[in-house]
């Protein structure tokens, strides 16, 4: 669950919201409508354990996303204003401007990891399809849709936008596979596609990514290109939050196991598991999806010097490109599963 503007609290896999107030609990302050990441619960942690002096200003902002790609023919505005004409299945035109606000950076780093790509290509978790519609106008991908909502199954979806102020609404339709990717094998031939996009979806996971991995490994074609994106636990957000002396878990979610981020991972865990699973990392980097604010953070200035070395790892997002190169290792790696005594393997 993340904060999504000043509208809601929002889930990346299931869209489920509920209203988030406008005000920080702790100290009254607006910004707690652009600050993002769990903040509605971590405020009211700090508010409980009464909200610490502020430190004395201390040196920059240790962290800095890195510059953003935009599409030719385009510019970031003109991008946003469609994302903020979004309507999926008539909802009301707005609705979703809160996950834009939290996330709208996320979709073009995602899409710039195949910004050059071309082909068959899969795109696991697609819905709300601001990245399938990157996809489909500034790549050469021919789309393959999949969801998971809960029933194995397809699926078909209108999405409406304005392409440009003053014009006529544009509507298309949105249609795939619905199943369970870490327990159901993917409907799809060996080798069918050069590009698998596996976004926002690895966090949710319950039991066993390295199931998920292997079908994704099986339906790309050999040396076949993975984009994953999953949100970094070890941002510099949860660092602060822990040295605040509050939580920086996913609460338990209405929406079932599966409406909750189980487990996140760090950018040397992704690359691990990526190599167990037979994947080669050619490229990887944290970045944020909206801008991130230090300020709020009463003792910044003495955290900020003790992480300045690990600046380049404490983005929201962990975003990879890897390509499928080798089988997977056998049997389980001990650095991320336990209690299956016959398959743990030394990893």
């Amino acid at each position: 669950m993340t904060l999504h503007g000043d509208a809601s609290l929002r889930c990346h896999h299931c869209g489920y919201s509920e209203p988030a107030p406008e005000r920080c609990p702790a100290c009254g302050s607006p910004e707690l409508a652009r600050i993002g990441a769990g903040t509605q619960k971590l405020e009211r942690e700090l508010a409980a354990l009464g909200t610490p002096a502020p430190a004395p200003s201390g040196p920059g902002n240790p962290w800095q996303s890195p510059p953003l790609p935009v599409p030719d023919g385009t510019t970031l505005d003109a991008i946003e204003a469609v994302f903020r004409s979004w309507s999926v299945n008539s909802e009301p035109v707005g609705h979703l401007d809160a996950y834009v606000d939290d996330s709208f950076w996320r979709f073009l780093h995602t899409w710039s990891l195949v910004r050059d790509a071309g082909g068959p290509a899969l795109e696991l978790g697609s819905n709300p399809y601001f990245t399938t519609h990157l996809l489909d106008t500034y790549t050469g991908l021919d789309l393959t849709l999949a969801n998971y909502y809960g029933q194995t199954g397809t699926f078909a979806e209108t999405v409406s936008f304005l392409p440009e102020p003053g014009a006529d609404r544009v509507e298309i339709k949105r249609a795939g596979e619905t199943f369970n990717v870490e327990q159901d094998e993917f409907p799809y031939q060996d080798g069918r596609f050069s590009v698998v996009l596996f976004c926002e979806m690895l966090e949710h996971l319950l039991m066993d990514p390295l199931a998920t991995l292997g079908q994704i490994h099986r339906v790309l074609e050999p040396g076949g290109t993975l984009v994953l994106t999953t949100p970094n636990v070890a941002r510099i957000d949860n660092v602060m939050a822990l040295v605040h002396g509050t939580n920086m878990y996913d609460p338990y979610s209405g929406h079932g196991p599966y409406g909750r981020h189980n487990r996140e991972y760090t950018r040397h865990e992704l690359h691990r598991l990526l190599e167990f699973a037979g994947f080669d990392v050619e490229q990887s980097f944290t970045a944020d999806g909206h801008a991130y604010h230090p300020e709020r953070w009463p003792r910044r200035a003495g955290v900020e010097p003790l992480i300045e070395y690990r600046k380049e790892d404490l983005g929201h997002y962990l975003f990879v490109k890897a390509r499928a190169v080798r089988p997977a290792h056998p049997g389980l790696p001990s650095f991320l599963y336990r209690s299956y005594p016959d398959q743990i393997v030394d990893f």
